[in-house]
């Protein structure tokens, strides 16, 4: 039996509606992913989560974004809109991942949790040999730690329907580049 993990990328009040950086439909998909989490915990060896936890992220942050390579303040270490979003409360983790303290850090495996492990380390530690990865931004966290994961030599699987991108345009380069890279798309029910 293959063990996977699932990763829950930035389900954060700051890339919901009303955050710093909003993604319409952001609560939503908080919503789905939170249930789908509780539903499917038995799946999972491993439920590890990853926040924005900006402290000093240099050009990262710009009061004139260009929103490719800087963005509006967002995900700031210690805000209540950096914390995980309150969808998740009650939710069995077992890793809290933070990323982008001094970097853009749009990867999870750019992180490391309280102990100082990395995502990649917290994986090799629960013999995980496959990852479901889902969350917020599809078009920016999510596809990177999904290549991420296939770079280490995970499998990776996005799950599409507790996701969402930017813009639709920039989803459908995000899951041309994450085919092309061997993650597999598919919706939760299939998963």
């Amino acid at each position: 039996m293959t063990t996977r993990a699932l990763l829950v990328v930035d389900v954060q009040p700051t890339f919901c509606e009303g955050g710093e950086l909003a993604v319409e439909g952001g609560n939503r998909v908080a919503e789905d992913v939170a249930a789908y989490a509780r539903d499917h915990r038995g799946r999972y060896a491993v439920v590890v989560t990853t926040q924005d936890w900006h402290v000093d992220p240099g050009e990262h942050f710009s009061q004139n974004p260009d929103f490719v390579d800087s963005w509006p303040p967002h995900g700031v270490a210690g805000t209540a809109n950096a914390e995980l979003h309150p969808a998740l409360a009650g939710l069995e983790l077992d890793a809290q991942v933070k990323k982008g303290q001094f970097d853009p850090g749009y990867s999870g495996f750019d992180g490391v949790e309280y102990s100082g492990r990395t995502l990649e380390q917290i994986l090799r530690d629960a013999d995980v040999e496959v990852v479901d990865v889902v969350g917020l931004v599809e078009s920016h966290c999510v596809k990177h730690t999904a290549l991420d994961a296939v770079k280490a030599g995970f499998g990776a699987r996005v799950l599409t329907d507790l996701t969402i991108p930017v813009s639709p345009e920039q989803g459908e380069a995000a899951r041309r580049e994450l085919a092309a890279a061997g993650v597999e798309l598919l919706p939760s029910t299939a998963a």
